[in-house]
């Protein structure tokens, strides 16, 4: 047997015990607990995100179809329609695997405690005016990081004049903030702030 059957055969073995221990886990999410889970995907709209995937996918299709056979227009419209809304349906899967992702993480009274706190007053106004904060804080940490890069630049320069005053100085780097860190991953719901999505890449012909 030759090395790459070998390993085909191995890497086989262990997705279907990835595969089987994923069921097992599956089965082992009581209905009340997936649940509450979904409870608290819901209220924080941890899927919302994701709404625009199939209705991009079917324009998409629609434009290199209609690219490639112009004088289908009207029928591929009408098809692509037609088969779009049939799978309008499947948006329950993920759903469902996301309340299975949720629930892998936190208990039962967790995502109860999630979901009960985002559908409040507090936790709605989070989720509403939580991304304006966020951007204020990104201005707010842009202009200490110039402030804080551009001081220690000058107190690095002055050290150095002072431990190195028989030779000549050194040119330092300029600090005008192109260097501004973006901040970590893992935000709280409700605080990201939204992306601007790139501008669609022209459909081969």
């Amino acid at each position: 047997m030759t090395f790459a059957k070998r390993a085909r055969r191995i890497t086989l073995g262990l997705a279907a015990v990835a595969s089987l221990s994923g069921a097992a886990f599956a089965q082992d999410i009581s209905e009340s607990h997936l649940k509450a889970c979904r409870a608290a995907v819901d209220a924080i709209n941890a899927t919302d995100s994701y709404d625009g995937i199939l209705p991009t996918a079917a324009q998409a299709l629609k434009t290199q179809l209609i690219q490639k056979n112009p004088d289908l227009q009207e029928v591929v419209i009408k098809t692509v329609d037609e088969e779009t809304i049939k799978m309008v349906s499947r948006r329950g899967d993920l759903e469902r695997e996301a309340g299975t992702a949720y629930a892998r993480v936190f208990n039962e009274k967790q995502c109860s405690e999630i979901a009960a706190f985002y559908q409040s007053e507090t936790g709605l106004k989070l989720l509403a005016d939580g991304p304006i904060v966020t951007r204020e804080l990104m201005k707010a940490a842009n202009i200490w990081q110039n402030g804080v890069a551009r001081d220690l630049a000058q107190a690095v320069g002055q050290a150095l004049a002072t431990t190195l005053k028989d030779m000549p100085p050194l040119e330092l780097p300029a600090q005008d903030g192109s260097q501004a860190v973006p901040p970590v991953d893992g935000a709280a719901p409700g605080t990201q702030v939204p992306v601007p999505e790139a501008p669609a890449a022209p459909a081969a012909n």
